[in-house]
Parts: C-alpha cells; sequence; structure tokens
C-alpha cells in the first residue's frame, strides 16, 4: 500500500523537480567536505537564494518567492529523501517568518532582500545554559538605553551559530515579569560585544554549525526590536507551531526513504544459504515498519493540508512533532539491526541517519515538553 498525496499542487511538483535537482547538483557533491569542517560554504546558501530555495513563502516584493507552506514542506521532504542536511529551513521557514509577521515595512525592506538571497543568514537565540526547553526561564536580558538596547548573557546550541549573520535573540526585557517580560531582538553579529564561543561537537548532523553565542554589553538600535516589547512570549509559542511541524514533515519522508533502502539491502544481502529478507523475523519487522511509515505519512498530511488552509494548533503541532520523531527512532534502530555490522559503517545511509535523527526527539521542544502540551488539553 502506498499513501495517495493529494495535498500537493502542480506548482509544488514542478518545485520539487527544481528542489531536488539543486540538493543534488550542488549539496550532494559538497556533503562529505561540510561534515568534515562541521559548516556548509556560504556560496552554496547564495546558490540556493538565486535558485528561489530561500524564503520561499516570503513575498515577492521583499524578494521572496511568495508561495505557501507546501514549498518549504517540499524542500524538508526532499532533504531528507537525499540525504542533506542544511539548515535552509531554519533560516527561511523558522525565523524569517518572524520578521515578515512582525516587522515594520521598515525592518522587512531592510533585512528581507538579503535574507532570500542568502546573503544574510539567520539564526535563533532560544536555549541557555541550564535553561532548555524553558522559554520564559531565560536571562539573557536587554535594557533600554535611550535609543539602544544593551543586551548581556549567553545562549547554546544555536544552530548557523557560526555562519549567522544575524540573530534573533529572546531576551528578557522585563526580568521580574516571567514569561509576560521577553522580547525578541535582532541583533547583526558584527556588533560590538557579540561573540561566537566554541563550535560544538556534537553526535550527529556534523554539517549543520552549532556554537554558543555571548553578549557582553552588545548595542543595538531600538529599532531592532520585532514586534512589541514583553510581548516575545507569545510570539514564540504561535510561530513554534510551524517549526515543530515542519520536524515532522521531514521525518515522515526521511523514514519512507530509510524503508525503501533497507528493503534493497535485506533483499540483496546474503546470508546462510539465502538472503535476509528470506527469513521470517526481517519481513514482520518491516512489516511493522511500513505500517508505521503509512500511518506516519497519512497523519502528516492531513496536518499538512489543515496548516496550508488555516494554521496549526499549538497542540496539532506537538502531537505530530512526539509521533513522528518516536515513530521515526524506533524504526531508525530496527533497520540498523537489520543491516548488522553494516547498520554501524557511516558510509550507509541507515547509520548515518541513525547519530543524525537521535535529536528530533529533544530539538524543536523536547518530547516530554510535547507530551505536556498535548495534556493541557486533555
Amino acid at each position: 500500500m502506498e499513501v495517495v498525496r493529494n495535498v500537493y499542487r502542480e506548482d509544488h511538483e514542478q518545485f520539487r523537480t527544481t528542489v531536488r535537482r539543486f540538493l543534488e547538483r550542488e549539496c550532494l557533491p559538497r556533503q562529505e567536505t561540510w561534515l568534515a569542517d562541521g559548516i556548509v560554504d556560504r556560496e552554496t546558501w547564495q546558490k540556493a537564494g538565486r535558485e528561489g530555495l530561500l524564503g520561499t513563502s516570503l513575498p515577492e516584493e521583499y524578494g521572496g518567492g511568495g508561495g505557501d507552506f507546501g514549498h518549504a514542506a517540499i524542500i524538508a521532504e526532499e532533504m531528507a529523501h537525499v540525504g542533506v542536511s542544511v539548515s535552509f529551513g531554519l533560516h527561511s521557514d523558522i525565523v524569517a517568518p518572524y520578521i515578515a509577521r512582525l516587522g515594520t515595512e521598515e525592518q522587512k525592506q531592510r533585512w528581507l532582500p538579503g535574507v532570500c538571497a542568502g546573503e544574510t543568514i539567520l539564526a535563533v537565540a532560544i536555549t541557555e545554559p541550564g535553561g532548555g526547553s524553558d522559554v520564559k526561564a531565560c536571562r539573557t536580558t536587554a535594557v533600554r538605553d535611550g535609543d539602544e538596547w544593551v543586551i548581556n548573557g549567553s545562549k547554546t546550541f544555536i544552530s548557523n551559530g557560526f555562519i549567522s549573520d544575524m540573530v534573533m535573540v529572546v531576551c528578557k526585557t522585563d526580568p521580574a515579569a516571567g514569561a509576560k517580560g521577553v522580547s525578541l531582538i535582532m541583533v547583526e553579529t558584527n556588533r560590538e560585544g557579540f561573540r561566537r564561543g566554541r563550535k560544538l561537537h556534537k553526535v550527529g548532523m556534523h554539517s549543520q554549525d552549532t556554537a554558543e553565542l555571548f553578549f557582553d554589553n552588545v548595542r543595538v538600535p531600538a529599532s531592532n526590536l520585532l514586534g512589541e516589547v514583553n510581548k516575545g512570549f507569545g510570539y514564540l509559542m504561535h510561530d513554534l507551531a510551524q517549526e515543530r511541524f515542519i520536524i515532522a514533515v521531514g521525518a515522515a519522508s526521511k523514514l519512507e526513504r530509510l524503508l525503501a533502502q533497507t528493503v534493497e539491502y535485506v533483499k540483496d544481502r546474503k546470508a546462510f544459504g539465502g538472503t535476509i529478507w528470506d527469513f521470517q523475523n526481517t519481513r514482520f519487522k518491516l512489516a511493522d515498519i511500513k505500517a508505521n511509515a503509512v500511518a506516519l505519512r497519512t497523519m502528516v498530511d492531513y496536518y499538512l493540508a489543515e496548516h496550508m488552509r488555516r494554521g496549526l494548533s499549538g497542540e496539532e503541532a506537538a502531537i505530530a512533532k512526539l509521533y513522528s520523531t518516536e515513530v521515526l527512532w524506533k524504526c531508525i534502530d530496527d533497520m540498523v539491526q537489520l543491516h548488522g555490522g553494516y547498520g554501524y559503517m557511516l558510509e550507509y545511509p541507515i547509520a548515518r541517519a541513525f547519530v543524525d535523527m537521535r535529536i528530533a526527539r529533544v530539538y524543536g521542544g523536547s518530547n516530554e515538553v510535547m507530551r505536556e502540551l498535548i495534556t493541557r488539553k486533555m
């Protein structure tokens, strides 16, 4: 059984062809270099901008593609399918929408064209040492001083931390007010007092640079505030739903691709006078994985259609993120086992997925937080 996918229009599928060709032509040949260097080169970002792969859902007047979330989902699916790890989605579909939704006309004119061209690479700084997924507990402060904000604090686990040109920083502008004292401030990384710490050595996703960031009396214009002061927590809760859902979109595509590769492997791999496929245990395991892949695809496409019509609620996004990443991880572990010793060799896609995908149960808000969000509505 294959799920009939009706969620995409013809223009979406045409865009899929463009995306896949770009990834195969520009990204796959560079993947090993990125893995070794721990960072994606800026030239690839700029090429992606020229190909229209950045800011696909941003308005055309700011250099964007004028598309919808379906175009962003296509990129997430194709990256998972091809096996390329570049944080275009973080840049285009997580950080940039804050500017498009909350920014003044002047801010949008100033920042978005560079974002869409791949000239201004974005990051978001939420997590702090000791803070984890608890956004309202952030300790980085921003104090108003005349026409400037003065920012002090530190952040960690920041994707695009080394390559970014501008960071959306979650700050406390009223430390005594808890969640009601959080603001979002855009910080250019060439500001005096801004410093990048060590490059963090992760278990997987080695091509995505991840860094610590430090702010020592960093001064930015008051006009770098996004939206209203002390409204940041509400803004984050609104937009985190899309961030969590796009993780589910990638997970569904990744599981389908890994399943196809595993079936091909076990039918070819010889053992005990036959193939691995000949063992009933192998077929039963793969039947379970196929059932999970179909269930996941059905759920993700349903929510994708809903999101393209009206947007997802926080609860729906939490359900999608929780289920997709738990299912993906369990299935990956079973498929590693079916590969035997080769499943532990990084030249095999299943081994690369094993080290790359474990983080999916943590980032975007840990799955324990997703469970808490779901139970609040029960």
